[in-house]
């Protein structure tokens, strides 16, 4: 695609992996004047029984003071038997020590919606698509 200034003809095309990384670093320049600096780590923790991992979860911190879960997963055969709460109450736990002021995470219909409402998570947000919808969950700590 194409586009005509007076000048000059702008293009637009797929990047590569160089370029990519480019826009990024020039995106987080700008927001450097905007954001305070993020606080560094992250939780990633799992739950084992007899050895055997059956759950995790995976979060990294951003600007603000917020924790982002990325990824919340219990095996099938040990679902609603307390396993994610544990998980969850132990992330919190540690994002307090990190200095989290905010836990957010996202879950489509099909997956954790009433379990993040149960431990205390707010829906802040959601849309309907065709086939699913995604909610957007925020707990302050």
């Amino acid at each position: 695609m194409s586009l005509y200034r007076k000048d000059a003809i702008m293009e637009i095309r797929d990047l590569n992996n160089e370029q990519v990384a480019e826009i990024e670093g020039k995106l987080e320049g700008y927001d450097s004047g905007f954001l305070p600096k993020p606080i560094g780590g992250g939780i990633q923790i799992g739950a084992f029984d007899n050895g055997q991992l059956i759950g995790g979860v995976d979060a990294c911190m951003t600007s603000f003071r917020i924790l982002y879960v990325s990824t919340v997963y219990v095996d099938e055969s040990y679902r609603r038997k307390g396993v994610g709460r544990l998980l969850m109450e132990e992330a919190e736990r540690r994002a307090k020590v990190l200095g989290v002021d905010m836990i957010r995470l996202d879950t489509f219909d099909w997956q954790g919606r009433d379990f993040y409402e149960a431990i205390g998570f707010t829906c802040v947000g959601h849309y309907q698509a065709e086939d699913f919808a995604e909610y957007f969950f925020l707990k302050r700590i």
